[in-house]
């Protein structure tokens, strides 16, 4: 049986972390599972929007620790190569949570994140590469590593200074302390702060503006340029992706639709499906190339 629940409603998908007597702490197959769920959603374009929370009291109370102080060798094959007879490790195994970032990173659709508990760790810094994060007033979040003697994964290292800016990153993570809800709101990691009664409410009202009122191919491509624009060197890339998107857009359906319904004063309905009509507007400036890298798949 899955430690996820997948549910779709009225265009929004909804993945609900299913371990709630174990704070729904994270395991590989329910990263994989959870990986399998946004392959799901790309591909169904009766989806626009995906949420994700959890069951119970807590989000996510980041790895599972039921087997130790072995725990993160056991995930990262590293276990014994501390000692000094222990052959030259190999290249470690992916961080599993890192996995998962990147594919919500690379989601065509918008991803809102409910925090309905606490969220620590691993169950805090997947969700650095969605979109937006509410939470309970109650919630408090941490990014424990260093209290645990690990360094940050799941590329928070990269996501969370460009969420938070690098002096507020770097107090909360070597410090290891809990952060509130409120803190966090302020420092600009939540969108919202709701009571814990309010917080699905707000988030579907959200995500029903995602799925309604708006072009789903549009919201993917802007959605990329805005993840994209945090690694370009210079602004004249972006106007060179936008010049390339506005013209592909401004000659689609979907931008007749949009002016003859705002015109109409109706509720518009999009033709464009993102798994058919998304462009391709990255050609002109290519991602930044990768050294290959040092660690092995899953």
């Amino acid at each position: 049986m899955s430690d996820i629940a997948f549910a779709l409603e009225n265009h929004v998908a909804t993945i609900t972390l299913s371990r709630p007597d174990r704070l729904n702490a994270l395991t590989d197959t329910m990263i994989d599972d959870i990986v399998a769920a946004f392959d799901r959603c790309d591909a169904d374009d009766e989806v626009r929007c995906v949420v994700i929370t959890g069951a119970g009291r807590a989000f996510c109370a980041g790895a599972d620790l039921s087997a130790g102080a072995d725990t993160f060798a056991d995930w990262f094959g590293t276990s014994g190569a501390s000692r000094p007879d222990a052959a030259p490790p190999a290249p470690p195994r992916r961080d599993a949570n890192g996995i998962l970032a990147l594919r919500i990173y690379d989601s065509l659709k918008p991803v809102i994140v409910a925090l309905n508990g606490h969220a620590v760790g691993g169950g805090i810094s997947f969700t650095l590469a969605a979109d937006l994060r509410l939470s309970t007033d109650t919630a408090q979040i941490g990014f424990v590593f260093t209290a645990r003697g690990l360094v940050p994964e799941a590329c928070s290292s990269w996501f969370l200074p460009r969420l938070v800016g690098m002096s507020t990153a770097q107090e909360w993570v070597l410090t290891a302390r809990m952060i509130t809800a409120q803190e966090a709101q302020a420092k600009g990691l939540l969108h919202a702060v709701h009571p814990a009664d309010r917080l699905m409410e707000e988030t579907y009202a959200i995500a029903r503006r995602l799925s309604a009122s708006v072009a789903p191919v549009s919201v993917a491509l802007s959605r990329r340029m805005l993840w994209r624009s945090l690694e370009l060197a210079h602004p004249m890339q972006a106007h060179e992706i936008e010049t390339h998107a506005l013209a592909s857009r401004s000659a689609s359906l979907d931008v007749q639709e949009g002016v003859a319904s705002f015109f109409e004063k109706r509720a518009p309905q999009f033709p464009d499906r993102v798994s058919t009509d998304l462009p391709d507007v990255f050609a002109a400036v290519p991602a930044p190339a990768y050294a290959a890298p040092t660690i092995t798949g899953r």
